[in-house]
C-alpha cells in the first residue's frame, strides 16, 4: 500500500506544532503500525531529517506506552487494542491517515507524539496501596474471597494506564483510570482498611491535575483496550459519597 501520513510535529512543550505529510510507500498489511512509523523513522534519518518522536515499549500491548489518536481515534480504529497491536490491513492503499497525540491539559506535549502522563502516577500515589505488613509472604489462599469480588478486581487491574480514556472523553476526564485503580483495591479484604479514604484521596488529585470532570459521556470505555467497564467509576462514586456523608474522612 501506498499511504499518506498527516503527523503532528512539534519540536517541544513551548514550541508551536504542525501536522507534516509524509507519503510511505510499500506498506505491508501485515505490518503493526508502529513498524510502518519505524519504516518511515528510519528514511527521514537517512534523509538527514529528524526521526518523529513516538512512545514504545513492550510492543505486545502490556505496557500501555504507545498511546496516540490516528484519524480521531484513540489507539485507531481496531476497538480494544493497544496501537502496538494496530495492523495496517485495517487501511488502504491511498488512505490519508492523520496521527496525533493524546490531546488534554493534565497530558502536556513532550515532543511530537509523546505526551508527559506522569499526572497518572501522582494519582496513584496519592492512594493506589494498602497497608500490610511486610515479611515473608502470606500462605495462598489464606485469606477468602469470593469469586465474584475476585473477578471484578481483576477486571479493574487490567488497567494498563495507557490515557486512551483521557483522549477520547471530550471533557478530558480520567476518571475511567482513577475508578480502576481505586477499585481493584477497594473490591480486596486487604484494602479494606483505606478504602474510602483511597477513593478520596486519588479523586482529590485527580480533580487537582486538571483533568476535566466526568459528566458520564461514556466515551471512555469503549476506547479502552483492557475492557474497563463503566461501572468503575460508579464503584469509586459511592465510596466517595460514603466518606464525604459520613464526614469519615476528608482530602489531605
Amino acid at each position: 500500500m501506498r499511504l499518506t501520513l498527516r503527523v503532528w510535529r512539534q519540536a517541544g512543550p513551548d514550541e508551536d506544532g504542525r501536522l507534516v505529510d509524509y507519503a510511505v510507500d510499500d506498506v505491508s498489511p501485515d505490518m503493526s503500525f508502529l513498524e510502518m512509523l519505524d519504516v518511515l523513522n528510519e528514511r527521514l534519518v537517512l534523509d538527514g531529517e529528524e526521526p518523529i518522536a513516538f512512545d514504545h515499549d513492550c510492543r505486545e500491548g502490556i505496557c500501555g506506552m504507545c498511546g496516540m489518536m490516528i484519524n480521531g481515534v484513540a489507539h485507531g480504529p481496531e476497538r480494544a487494542t493497544t496501537t502496538c497491536q494496530l495492523h495496517m490491513r485495517h487501511f488502504s492503499d491511498g488512505d490519508v491517515v492523520v496521527i496525533e497525540p493524546w490531546r488534554a491539559r493534565a497530558f502536556p506535549v513532550i515532543r511530537d507524539l509523546v505526551v508527559d502522563r506522569g499526572a497518572f502516577d501522582r494519582i496513584i500515589e496519592a492512594g493506589g496501596y494498602i497497608t500490610a505488613p511486610t515479611g515473608s509472604a502470606p500462605d495462598a489462599h489464606a485469606i477468602p474471597i469470593p469469586k465474584p469480588d475476585a473477578d471484578k478486581a481483576f477486571e479493574a487491574a487490567a488497567c494498563i494506564g495507557c490515557g486512551a480514556c483521557v483522549a477520547a472523553c471530550p471533557n478530558g476526564s480520567g476518571m475511567l483510570f482513577t475508578a480502576a485503580k481505586a477499585t481493584h483495591l477497594g473490591l480486596l479484604p486487604q484494602g479494606q482498611p483505606e478504602r474510602h479514604s483511597r477513593a478520596v484521596d486519588m479523586l482529590a488529585t485527580h480533580d487537582a491535575l486538571d483533568f476535566g470532570g466526568c459528566t458520564n459521556a461514556g466515551e471512555c470505555a469503549p476506547a479502552c483496550p483492557k475492557g474497563i467497564p463503566l461501572e468503575s467509576i460508579a464503584r469509586l462514586n459511592r465510596d466517595v459519597l460514603r466518606a464525604t456523608v459520613s464526614g469519615a474522612h476528608k482530602p489531605r
